[in-house]
């Protein structure tokens, strides 16, 4: 596995943890469906939480939450809605950014980003 994917997925089990440790459930990791790939989907109360998450190893160009644009949003809304039409789920639906940056001789840091990003009503959010 290539050393941005390990990264990834390093940052994944640390958000995951994170979540857990403040009350969120997680309910999939990695969930896909046909093109669509939402990374955490999570639960906390009456709510569903659609989680992005984005990995570096530092900060040296921007936060890891400046990678969430225009477009990786409208494929995120893309996801939760197939999600739901799958489930059938009826919470209320939350989009959410966790950025993680892993120094390799100090703790993460971790910034949950809530209510990151709201759905547009156009026919073309992206």
């Amino acid at each position: 596995m290539a050393e941005h994917n390990l990264i990834g997925a390093q940052g994944e089990q640390y958000a995951c943890r994170f979540l857990e440790d403040n009350g969120y459930e997680v309910l999939e990791r990695n969930w896909r469906q046909a093109r669509h790939e939402l990374d955490i989907i999570a639960r906390k109360g009456r709510e569903l939480i659609i989680v992005e998450v984005k990995t570096r190893s530092s900060d040296q160009h921007g936060q890891p939450e400046d990678a969430v644009k225009k477009g990786k949003r409208g494929k995120l809304i893309q996801g939760a809605n197939a999600y739901i039409m799958t489930t059938g789920c009826e919470l209320a639906v939350r989009f959410d950014i966790i950025s993680v940056i892993i120094h390799p001789t100090s703790k993460p840091y971790i910034h949950h980003i809530t209510d990151a990003f709201y759905p547009t009503l156009h026919e073309r959010p992206f």
